[in-house]
């Protein structure tokens, strides 16, 4: 679109398609306010031509117009930068000798380094204080460009700026921007909120050490972590919800329930899985299998190391040889601990030769992989050295590529309705601006996520593209899943990879006689078991579903003159498959109860002498049902249905 000269106004489009003209030089907050003073308060940015900048610019030329406002993801990452700011500008007025260096936005909030001696918690509570008259005062921001040698000197007393401004010219920037609300400024491309009044809520949350730009060799900064919002009601919500994570934390819950740990003899981030916790493991890679068994697969077992060659010719050598535990062997070859199982499922493919009737070949194996992850960045089961995957790897021809990403797809959506997670889908693309990073060709990918938007379109689903998501062989279809405090998780993924049956040469032979280029889906299900039951545990708070939970019944007898009635019903309810554990120690029964639910046993059964007589049980579950006189026929039918279909609420 050009300008209109002649009268000095401009052609706004916007998302609808609806076009207005506006006088040359109108900012965004102007547009908003033409359509309404809500909508204006609540802008944050703009993004005009497919650029997100300041909503407080003004724009000289025509073209499409986006209001981002809190709702909008771009707009909560500009309303979060700019809280970094308001929180560099409360230090900077406390503590004038500090130094800032950079203040990011990240997942849950944003954080500001600074180059300081140390602060300490109680110093949280006066700077935020001093951020919420910063907020008070309504403080215009203005972004300002200022050349090399200005912002050099403008910066000469924090060499942290000094050091990104000099950078920058090196890489042929002539200028730098610079934003300033009252007399603070700091060094930053932007955008930002137009004024500090936006920011209505905001919280300090913790102190961390943090070397300068991540490099241990740097000197240690102080980071504070914070988190904003555009109003004291969303912020006292989600403190309500961090306040019941910590309830659910699976570390926590994992020790209380005695379902895993960690050793400080065998290492941080191995996990060791007690009973309880192996059976979880257990049942959840069961009932993949059988869903996959369904389907045709294979199980396949490889070892837990592997020559170099082989993933030198995989690329993962290349790509990932710093992330990898190595093995000199003593006659001098070089050896890997796997960090992933493609690259040997290939040659079990490729170790004969196939027909293209023999296809699709279904492999699938549940085993442990390694990762040398920094131990800073281990947390719980969420990210550990040692992760579990249930991997499975199809390969087939194209023409059988659908049919196959389809299978994978219900698998997904069957097992996770098991835990009443309603999905989302997100295309991981790769990003063009950094193709370096990916093997194969450009035509290759770009016709890979052309398939990937086309098998979404056809499961008549909406999903979410994301670039610079996908594997650095093919792009993805990842499965997330909202837990019931609202975070989402990415679970499941499906991968199209055309990389790697060319670099390992598989083929099938065809009807011609001749061979054929075949295609491979990776497929996981779980992805880590590990990362998965931690999201479970947090999800379910430890009140597994009756089929996942490992003790299913407790048996609890008044006295020990009825400790051979309740084996008897032990055994009743094992021959049935249903875990039973009966608890005859010499306590009170209120006791003895109360325990079993302070272990989320979801049965609870108590036998006296009444039972004994009717050849019943009574029956309490842990969400608060209570029945007598119950007939144990009809309560193994019941619980055999429950488990069976796997429900998640018992209802008796």
């Amino acid at each position: 679109m050009t300008n209109n000269a002649a009268n000095n106004m401009i052609t706004i489009e916007f998302p609808d398609g609806s076009k207005r003209q506006f006088p040359e030089n109108t900012t965004g907050i102007q547009i908003a306010e033409s359509i309404s003073q809500g909508l204006a308060r609540e802008t944050l940015a703009i993004k005009f031509n497919d650029k997100i900048m300041d909503a407080f610019l003004p724009l000289t030329e025509s073209g499409k117009l986006k209001l981002f406002t809190f709702k909008d993801k771009e707009g909560v990452e500009v309303f979060r930068h700019s809280s970094a700011h308001l929180l560099a500008h409360a230090i900077i007025e406390l503590f004038p000798e500090a130094k800032l260096t950079i203040g990011p936005v990240v997942e849950e909030g944003f954080f500001y380094d600074i180059d300081h001696p140390a602060f300490h918690t109680e110093d949280l509570e006066k700077i935020e204080k001093r951020m919420k008259e910063i907020v008070d005062r309504k403080l215009e921001v203005a972004r300002k460009e200022y050349p090399i040698g200005e912002a050099l000197k403008l910066f000469e007393n924090n060499q942290y700026k000094v050091e990104l401004i000099k950078e920058l010219a090196n890489n042929g920037e002539k200028t730098v921007s610079v934003y300033h609300q009252g007399k603070f400024f700091d060094l930053c491309t932007g955008p930002h909120v137009p004024n500090t009044g936006k920011i209505k809520a905001v919280k300090l949350m913790k102190l961390a050490g943090a070397y300068w730009r991540g490099d241990i060799k740097n000197k240690q900064l102080q980071r504070i972590y914070g988190i904003s919002f555009a109003d004291k009601k969303d912020l006292n919500e989600y403190l309500r919800i961090l306040e019941e994570a910590k309830k659910r934390d699976h570390r926590k819950l994992g020790k209380e329930l005695d379902l895993f740990f960690f050793s400080d003899l065998v290492g941080v981030g191995l996990t060791l899985w007690t009973p309880k916790g192996t059976m979880l493991r257990n049942l959840l890679d069961d009932y993949v299998w059988q869903l996959r068994k369904e389907r045709g697969y294979q199980k396949v077992t490889i070892p837990h190391l592997t020559k170099k060659d082989l993933y030198m010719t995989s690329g993962h050598w290349q790509k990932y040889s710093e992330d990898l535990y190595k093995i000199k062997t003593r006659d001098g070859h070089e050896f890997a601990m796997k960090p992933m199982n493609c690259p040997h499922h290939t040659q079990i493919y490729g170790h004969l030769q196939r027909s293209y009737r023999e296809l699709p070949q279904r492999y699938t194996e549940t085993t442990m992989v390694y990762r040398d992850e920094q131990t800073g960045e281990l947390s719980g089961l969420s990210r550990v050295l040692c992760i579990t995957q249930d991997d499975a790897h199809v390969f087939c021809r194209e023409s059988q590529l659908k049919e196959e990403f389809f299978k994978i797809w219900d698998i997904i959506n069957i097992f996770y309705e098991s835990f009443g997670f309603d999905l989302k889908i997100r295309l991981s693309l790769h990003d063009p601006q950094q193709f370096n990073k990916y093997i194969g060709s450009k035509e290759s990918w770009e016709f890979a996520e052309n398939q990937l938007r086309q098998f979404v379109k056809t499961r008549r689903c909406e999903a979410v593209e994301v670039i610079g998501e996908a594997a650095f062989y093919g792009p993805k279809v990842d499965f997330i899943a909202q837990d019931s405090l609202g975070r989402k998780w990415q679970v499941a993924t499906i991968q199209i990879d055309r990389s790697m049956p060319e670099r390992f040469d598989l083929f099938c032979m065809n009807e011609k006689g001749e061979k054929e280029r075949i295609t491979m889906i990776h497929a996981a299900i779980m992805g880590s078991i590990e990362r998965l039951l931690s999201v479970l545990i947090e999800h379910f708070a430890g009140k597994f579903p009756l089929w996942l939970t490992p003790e299913q019944v407790r048996i609890v007898t008044v006295s020990d003159a009825f400790n051979s009635y309740a084996e008897k019903l032990q055994s009743q309810f094992i021959n049935n498959n249903i875990r039973a554990e009966i608890d005859s120690r010499a306590e009170t029964m209120n006791k003895k109860i109360r325990e079993a639910q302070l272990d989320y046993v979801p049965i609870i059964l108590t036998v006296g002498e009444k039972e004994v007589a009717n050849n019943t049980v009574a029956l309490r579950t842990l969400d608060g049902q209570v029945k007598f006189n119950v007939s144990i026929y009809e309560l193994l039918q019941k619980l055999n249905l429950l488990i069976k279909e796997r429900k998640l609420k018992i209802d008796l």
